[in-house]
């Protein structure tokens, strides 16, 4: 079995963009800024938040980091949201999720201007990738595509099956396997006998949110299994899949953690060069 490792594949974007960004230097542009919106204090965000900052640092991107009180309310987070789109120096604009209960994310994502919208989740960004006219698309279908072309697996022509409909992952990773020409099944948690449908495909995207919801022998001999599933338990963190068995009946998985984890930074800084590129040449 392929163990799809996120790490080398993350590099490898790391690599790339360090090189491009030496370019910069001869066009007297100022660095890719990235400004990302903590509201609150979650644990895991914040972490989030730091290892987003770390890769800035290592790219030699801008960072800034706007922390705001759990009590924001939805007026202040809007002002400071249109603040970060009229301010030239900005490229990209990340929310972190989630917000403090009081927020509705939907509401106040899509606040954001689309040629900063960092991790592809407003309308706008979203109507582009429907379109096929996306310059960047969110960070973890993205980067899924990116692990499976690394480790050189083929989606053209493939039976794919995406397990979840989130904006976050769900249903921009529909739309990227499209684009890559499999032919895309969407399931959700009101799919009727998920245990029998997920035999029928080559590809599986498991993004659930259920700890151990499959195990690894429910799959298709050899099929080709992403776990996006992230759980914090005593024992460490684990995926959708129990991936007890799976060496000798899967002939790829995603490891939790280690899988798709690191891409998603990765990507995220792959969007904010892109979005300052474009912003720069326009």
């Amino acid at each position: 079995m392929i163990e799809l490792k996120g790490k080398p594949v993350a590099e490898k974007i790391y690599e790339s963009l360090s090189q491009q960004i030496k370019n910069w230097s001869t066009r007297k542009w100022d660095a890719p800024h990235l400004a990302v919106i903590l509201v609150g204090d979650d644990a895991a965000s914040s972490v989030y938040v730091s290892h987003k900052q770390i890769a800035c640092e290592k790219l030699g991107f801008k960072s800034s980091l706007i922390k705001l009180p759990t009590t924001t309310t939805a007026r202040q987070l809007s002002e400071k949201i249109n603040e970060l789109n009229a301010a030239l120096d900005v490229d990209a604009i990340l929310l972190q999720l989630p917000l403090p209960a009081h927020l509705d994310a939907y509401e106040m994502t899509n606040l954001i201007a689309v040629h900063k919208d960092a991790d592809g989740l407003t309308v706008g960004a979203m109507g582009e990738l429907m379109a096929g006219k996306s310059i960047v698309n969110s960070c973890t279908p993205s980067g899924i595509i990116e692990i499976l072309k690394h480790y050189q697996f083929s989606l053209a022509g493939q039976n794919a099956l995406v397990i979840g409909r989130s904006q976050i992952v769900g249903l921009p990773l529909f739309h990227l396997l499209n684009k890559e020409n499999a032919t895309v099944t969407l399931a959700h948690s009101k799919t009727s006998d998920l245990s029998q449908l997920i035999q029928n495909f080559e590809f599986v995207f498991v993004a659930i949110g259920k700890k151990h919801f499959f195990r690894a022998s429910e799959f298709k001999k050899n099929a080709v299994v992403v776990d996006v599933g992230i759980h914090r338990t005593e024992n460490g963190l684990v995926g959708d899949v129990d991936s007890a068995g799976a060496e000798s009946h899967l002939k790829a998985l995603t490891p939790v953690p280690g899988g798709v984890g690191p891409m998603t930074i990765a990507m995220l800084m792959k969007n904010t060069f892109f979005l300052a590129e474009k912003n720069r040449k326009s």
